[in-house]
């Protein structure tokens, strides 16, 4: 069998990429426990003939929605995905059987799927006669929006996100406990957009009563959006009976514990992927202490309040050389305040 050429990494499949990329970026916080991903297919002339992404669950892959939109144009062209095609029947069936089926002669995909029962697509698509090729914006994918599912899929639980926002001292709230608002309104914008991209938003009892958050997602009109996350309480006190958290705005489940590890075995159960840590100090020390934060996304602001709240309550560290060390990924302007994306250094964290 003669196996046809790969196309080279020039403009029509480098940008079908970068398209999947975005796509697979607008499904985030839809797709869980499945992985949010994009595909782009490019006919035997390298036009653009049908694009898709993930379907909120049971719904179909992004390869098949792709393909449905490409119908027969799909024949001899290129499939680009950003994710490898699986190859095994769960809620749906293989997507490598649908570019078999398709007539695709090419293949490209981003990232290895590293699930032992969906893995081997590659394999399955070369035996068929299929050019497969692989890693292109690979970094890019894995550190956007397969961050969170890759982490779940490496460690077996949820990824985490705690995000804060801060004086230029490091306070939370002032000393009489007001913390409306630290950051501006382009970061408090930013936050919703966070929220929107999670499976959960969790927070604790601490917070709940001093803050009273309503933890939803809102549009710049101060509407509900469509679709909102799940709200996490985690604590043993009890909630006040008007708390906002307990409206119909959205499902809200409560932990009454403290202990990290066991709240991601209980959103882990409830198939949640990606989390928005945003309780106050004493919630975060307890998970930076236990390793349970995978990311930071910090807003600091340009205000000083010289006493109140620190950030970060007791997270296990009494000697410089305990420090949790991280890496930061990047350093942004959002408005006013300085936005700083950070990781663990390797070793760190719960990885």
């Amino acid at each position: 069998m003669n196996t046809p050429a790969v196309p080279s990494t020039d403009d029509p499949v480098r940008a079908a990429m970068e398209t999947a990329l975005a796509l697979a970026d607008g499904v985030r916080g839809t797709t869980s426990p499945n992985p949010p991903v994009g595909a782009v297919i490019l006919d035997a002339d390298g036009r653009v003939v049908g694009t898709g992404a993930t379907q909120p669950p049971p719904g179909p892959h992004a390869e098949v929605m792709a393909l449905r939109e490409a119908g027969e144009r799909a024949r001899g062209g290129t499939a680009v995905v950003t994710l490898e095609p699986c190859s095994h029947h769960g809620r749906t069936p293989p997507c490598t059987g649908a570019l078999l089926d398709a007539g695709v002669s090419a293949v490209w995909f981003a990232v290895s799927d590293p699930h032992p029962a969906a893995s081997g697509g590659a394999e399955v698509l070369r035996a068929a006669g299929v050019a497969v090729e692989s890693g292109l914006l690979a970094d890019r994918v894995a550190a956007g929006p397969l961050r969170a599912w890759l982490h779940r899929e490496r460690t077996g639980r949820p990824h985490v996100t705690w995000k804060y926002a801060a004086s230029l001292d490091g306070r939370v709230a002032a000393v009489d406990g007001t913390s409306r608002w630290i950051s501006g309104p382009t970061s408090r914008a930013q936050v919703h957009g966070l929220r929107q991209r999670v499976d959960a938003v969790v927070v604790g009892t601490g917070t709940v009563f001093a803050d009273d958050p309503w933890l939803t997602v809102r549009g710049e009109d101060g509407r509900l959006a469509p679709r909102q996350p799940l709200r996490v309480v985690v604590g043993t006190r009890g909630i006040p009976e008007g708390a906002r958290v307990l409206d119909s705005a959205a499902e809200t489940v409560v932990f009454a514990t403290r202990d990290p590890d066991e709240v991601m075995a209980g959103l882990a159960e409830r198939g949640v992927v990606d989390v928005l840590l945003e309780g106050g100090p004493t919630l975060a020390g307890a998970f930076v202490r236990a390793g349970r934060v995978d990311r930071i996304v910090a807003y600091v602001a340009p205000s000083l309040l010289g006493a109140g709240p620190a950030a970060l309550g007791p997270a296990g560290v009494s000697t410089i050389t305990e420090a949790h060390r991280w890496r930061v990924e990047g350093v942004t302007m959002s408005g006013e305040d300085v936005r700083i994306d950070a990781v663990p250094v390797t070793g760190e964290g719960g990885d």
